[in-house]
């Protein structure tokens, strides 16, 4: 009897913030990881060659057995926009089109002629539009059968915001906000006026705005963005140079505020803290009403939410208590490394019935105990191999008393958030726990906050109405943070993770002995990485990491690992790239 041949499809996000590959076997998302984490270049924009030979070896297969490459735009509908906005600014637009065509004329435009070549592909593709991507990753990963979906980030091709329900298995987008009026855009705007890094500084301002008040949102209303009733808006683009230049704003943006754009690395003032409440306030504002239409517009009970903004705890936190939809699903990697998922995806769902499967967001590789001491031995690196029930037990005594721990167990997460297994993990009853991670071990600004992992049956005795909390894309309010105040942000709110045995049945074991010795079912969970890094990927980027920061103690599968025990060990070091 003939064994019938899986079908394989590739979905690939490349060129611009975060490439990423993903495979789906038989319309299962089998694998999917970042190129950063490969490469080791935080948002590794190329082709992504070395995820893409990740996904091919995790499966056993060669690029022959893949039948379809899903890419998550469309190129020559991009370049479109990009002619059409040098036509419409010029010659303002010039100098930012001179710098980008090279990398159009050599890359962009030339997506399966680059990719046939890198990886030798002979098979079909397959184009989405950049927010169809989007809608497909939150809606085919979510539960629900029939859905609502809203997607909001800078720009896709054209498209800035777009919503549209899925029925009978097919996405229809019913409506799109253009290019250049973008709530992106909006909030990149600001990002860079608070002295962060566009793509990446986002969620530096959303952890910045509670230390302020709202003081300028009325004045942002007033001069920066017309906020429609359907959620729509309209930039003053006299403020803007997104459109036509190398920065997000200009001279008039600032004298709009009476103050210069704060430079990288500078004290943050008052001034800056209260402009990061305003523009979150804003986004809020947009958010909510963007919400409100699509749900009287599609008469959908439910919502699937993706794209960059989608990122944007606080205002997801709204979103929920809104009860707008009876509920909401976001999809964990809801920014561009995400569309590799969401294009395959969409792909996989043309033209058939849908099997419902909620996607994980543990996608990557887990590494097995022969290969972690292979690398161990090859540093020359001592640790203790014990069984895992020795492994939780001194793990939680350490974290008990006071210790940081690193922790690498698993397979990787796609996306931006650590889920507890490429951890950093401590005890939020510390209350100088947080300055110390931040100084000593992530190398990175004060204010920054982290999220608790907690028990989801204990979720509720800590903070208030805490659900869908898995992915840790939602703020929630703590009844008390006395008791945690390491991961409890200034305004009372904390990005909560919740764990359950099924869903990351190690790390629910790990804060379950945890609240045994310390009585607290909590953990801190921040990313294992440093700043300007990615999160770790393999046992060897955990090693690096831990001996060039103030990590205590590595936890590599049942490996424990100390430094006081290793003295003698010299690991190069990378250069720490501020971000």
């Amino acid at each position: 009897m003939e064994v019938e041949k899986a079908t394989y499809i590739l979905g690939i996000s490349a060129y611009f913030h975060d490439s990423a590959a993903a495979l789906l076997k038989d319309g299962r998302v089998l694998v999917a990881i970042q190129e950063e984490r490969l490469t080791r270049i935080k948002q590794d924009s190329s082709l992504p060659v070395n995820a893409v030979q990740f996904c091919l070896d995790f499966a056993g297969i060669t690029i022959d057995d893949v039948d379809t490459i899903a890419y998550y735009e469309k190129p020559f509908l991009k370049f479109e926009r990009l002619l059409e906005t040098q036509i419409a600014f010029y010659p303002k637009a010039y100098l930012p089109f001179r710098k980008t065509i090279k990398s159009w004329l050599r890359d962009k435009l030339w997506v399966p002629h680059n990719i046939r070549k890198a990886i030798g592909f002979k098979g079909e593709f397959f184009y989405c539009e950049h927010h169809e991507s989007h809608a497909a990753a939150a809606s085919y990963s979510s539960p629900f059968e029939e859905t609502a979906f809203l997607t909001l980030d800078g720009v896709g091709e054209w498209t800035c915001a777009s919503y549209g329900i899925l029925k009978n298995n097919q996405l229809q987008i019913l409506s799109e906000q253009t290019y250049p009026h973008s709530v992106g855009m909006l909030y990149s705007a600001f990002t860079q006026y608070c002295g962060f890094r566009v793509n990446s500084g986002e969620y530096k301002l959303m952890g910045l705005a509670p230390y302020g008040k709202p003081k300028y949102a009325d004045l942002i209303r007033e001069k920066i963005v017309q906020i429609n009733k359907d959620g729509s808006i309209k930039l003053e683009l006299k403020y803007f140079r997104f459109h036509n230049g190398m920065r997000m704003i200009n001279s008039k943006f600032e004298n709009v505020f009476g103050k210069p754009a704060l430079k990288p690395e500078k004290n943050i003032s008052t001034f800056y803290k209260d402009i990061a409440a305003s523009i979150q306030e804003v986004l809020e504002e947009i958010v909510l009403k963007s919400a409100s239409h699509v749900r009287v517009q599609t008469g959908m009970k439910y919502l699937c939410y993706g794209g960059g903004v989608a990122l944007n705890c606080k205002a997801n936190q709204r979103l929920l208590e809104s009860e707008i939809f009876e509920d909401i699903f976001i999809y964990g990697a809801s920014g561009d490394a995400g569309g590799a998922v969401g294009a395959a995806l969409l792909c996989s769902n043309q033209n058939q019935s849908r099997q419902i499967i909620s996607t994980s967001s543990y996608l990557g590789k887990e590494f097995t105990a022969e290969e972690i001491q292979n690398t161990l031995g090859e540093y020359k690196v001592k640790g203790t191999l014990l069984s895992k029930e020795e492994m939780i037990g001194v793990t939680s005594s350490e974290l008990a008393n006071g210790k940081v721990i690193a922790w690498l167990q698993g397979r990787d997460e796609m996306g931006p958030r650590a889920l507890g297994n490429r951890s950093i993990l401590a005890s939020p009853t510390d209350n100088q726990m947080r300055d110390r991670i931040n100084g000593m071990i992530k190398f990175r600004e004060q204010f920054r906050p982290f999220a608790p992992v907690v028990l989801e049956e204990k979720a509720n005795d800590y903070f208030k109405s805490v659900r869908n909390a898995n992915e840790m894309l939602y703020t929630f309010t703590a009844l008390d943070g006395k008791e945690i105040p390491s991961c409890v942000h200034e305004d009372g709110s904390a990005r909560v993770q919740t764990v359950n045995s099924h869903q990351n049945p190690l790390l629910h074991e790990l804060i379950a002995e945890f609240n045994r010795k310390a009585g607290v079912p909590i953990l801190i969970n921040t990313s294992f990485n440093r700043r300007g890094e990615p999160m770790v990927h393999s046992p060897e980027d955990a090693l690096r990491t831990f001996f060039g920061s103030g990590l205590d103690v590595l936890v590599l599968g049942n490996f424990v690992i100390r430094k006081e025990e290793n003295s003698h060990v010299q690991i190069e070091d990378t250069t720490l790239e501020l971000d």
